[in-house]
Parts: structure tokens; sequence; C-alpha cells
């Protein structure tokens, strides 16, 4: 039995969390596929699976295996059929991380478009605010909005997203509106506490071309940009956040923009994914898809577009 068959018996398994049924679907002995995976855990030295009487179930190793599994499969699957026809279809699952309200406000409702196009492809689409490890967690590619800290990642540049200031009307009638810097140090910001570094946030300006920070006292630290907005909105103090994340609050008058001339420099928005030169035909269309829905549905004034590939800077 060459290679390729044993993983994807292993992946069998892992989706059916039975022997039995793996082989069933498979049409193979039992015993057939018993011994195949036993000759993987042997192959790569590790135990790829928790056996009982009653359900199997993938280790830690097996874990990380069974996803690079899928990607092996998938991309066999499409170097097999390379020369069937002039543009092989896509086909195989990706793995994306990205930030919770790209995901659940821009991307997640526009899937239905991307799958019309590519039908064959399969998304686990992750969604959080929190730093993940490409390669560690199997994650094929990453939408990131900040200074990036992945030295052994290839970053693709979409643009930057413009930052404003800006409170609720509950809070500015109960402190009034803040005009300059030295008015601002008698404020309250709802903080935020980055799941990148574990810090708080600093308040950030840019005056005379540097950039100048001040820690402001808070009720409130969170986490989330959701969080952040919704503390914003009940009244607990001032945020920096992209104009885009709060568009309609602006339009609608629930949130107002304050010292317009005093923002922080805009965030890079970068997608990163782990390899140069092995980026599989699925992974090619995701970007190119994901970054033209980015551009098109954040608005021109909110992000500076700007297209460019390179290496991540090394952690600071």
């Amino acid at each position: 039995m060459d290679r390729i068959d044993l993983l994807r018996i292993f992946v069998r398994v892992v989706e059916s969390a039975s022997f039995t049924k793996a082989a069933e679907t498979l049409g193979m002995p039992r015993s057939s596929v018993s011994t195949a995976v036993h000759d993987l855990e042997t192959r790569v030295g590790a135990r790829l699976l928790h056996r009982t009487t009653r359900h199997v179930a993938p280790t830690q190793d097996g874990n990380a295996f069974f996803a690079r599994c899928q990607r092996l499969i998938a991309d066999y699957e499409e170097t097999e059929g390379l020369f069937r026809q002039s543009s092989p279809r896509p086909r195989g699952k990706l793995r994306i991380n990205v930030p919770g309200r790209f995901g659940r406000l821009i991307i997640a409702p526009a899937l239905p478009g991307f799958f019309a196009l590519y039908p064959e492809v399969e998304i686990e689409l992750g969604v959080t605010d929190r730093t993940v490890d490409l390669v560690q967690d199997g994650v094929d590619c990453a939408i990131r909005v900040g200074p990036l800290m992945d030295s052994s990642l290839v970053a693709r540049k979409i643009g930057d997203l413009v930052l404003i200031n800006c409170a609720s009307p509950r809070y500015l009638a109960a402190h009034g509106t803040p005009r300059n810097i030295e008015e601002l140090r008698r404020h309250l910001a709802v903080n935020y506490l980055s799941p990148a570094s574990g810090r708080i946030d600093e308040w950030e300006w840019v005056e005379n071309g540097k950039i100048h920070s001040l820690p402001l006292p808070s009720q409130v630290t969170v986490n989330n940009a959701d969080a952040m907005i919704a503390c914003c909105l009940a009244g607990l103090g001032l945020i920096q956040i992209p104009a885009y994340d709060v568009a309609v609050h602006l339009a609608t008058g629930e949130l107002v923009e304050v010292m317009p001339d005093h923002c922080a420099p805009p965030l890079p928005m970068t997608i990163l994914y782990p390899h140069r030169h092995h980026v599989s035909r699925r992974l090619q269309v995701f970007i190119e898809w994901v970054t033209t829905l980015l551009l098109a549905r954040i608005p021109a004034e909110a992000v500076s577009p700007h297209q460019e590939e390179h290496n991540a800077p090394p952690n600071r």
C-alpha cells in the first residue's frame, strides 16, 4: 500500500471516528484499515489515535497530522489532475483564520459567492482576535490587522485601515468633548488588551510626523473589537477603532467622531501564509477573492489599498 493511500485511510478513520465505519466506506476489511493505521504510526514514529472498544479519536499528534494529511491529499489530487484540463479546478480543504469582525460581518456572508465559483473547495473558518500559529495549528492563511510578529511567514499586504477616535453622545454629555491632548487626559477610555502582545494598548496620535502615546484611565478593559464597540455605545469611554468598524454607528448618530486631528497611525491589513513556493491553487484563488472582497466591502475612505508580498518581519 503506497503512502498516499495510508494517509487517505487515516483521514477516513478520523472523520468516521471508527475503524469499522471507515472500512465500510472505503470498501476494505476492517483488519486492513487497522493494519494501515498501525503501519502509518510506525512510519511517523508517533501514536496518532486513541483507541477504545467504542470510540476512536486522534491524539494531540494525530490532530496535527490529520490537518496536514488533508492538505497533502488535496494537493496530490489537484496535481494529479493538472493535465486533465487546461485550468484545473481548485479542490480540497482550506483552513483560514480571520479577525472576529472580518469573519462575521464581511467574509462569512460572502462565502456563498466564493462557493459558487469554486464548489469543490471546503473552508474551515477560524474567527478570533487571538493570534494563531499558522504552522503549528495547520492554518493555510490568516488575515491580520496591525504590526506583524511572525518571521517565518509570507506576508501580502492588502492596505492600511484608517483609525478614528469616537465616543457615544451619552458619554460626551456626561464628560464633555475633548478638543486637545490636555483635555483628553481627563477622559476615560475603553481600554483594549491585545491578544497578541498581552498588553493594554495606549492611546496614540500622530503629531508633526511623530507617533505619540498616552495611557488613559479606564473602568473597563476588553480583548476584542465587538466588546470595545459595545462598551463605547454604552457610554463607558472613548475608543480608537478602524473607521469601517463603526461606519454604521457614525451614520446613525450612535457614535460621534472626536479629535479628528489627533488620530492614531493606520493599521496594516495583511494576508499571511506559510510558504512562498508551494501555494496550492485553492489558496491562490481564495487570496485573490478575499483581497477583492475586503477592498470592495470596506469604504474607500477607510482603507488605503496597497499590495505587496514579502517575508514578515522578525518578532519584536
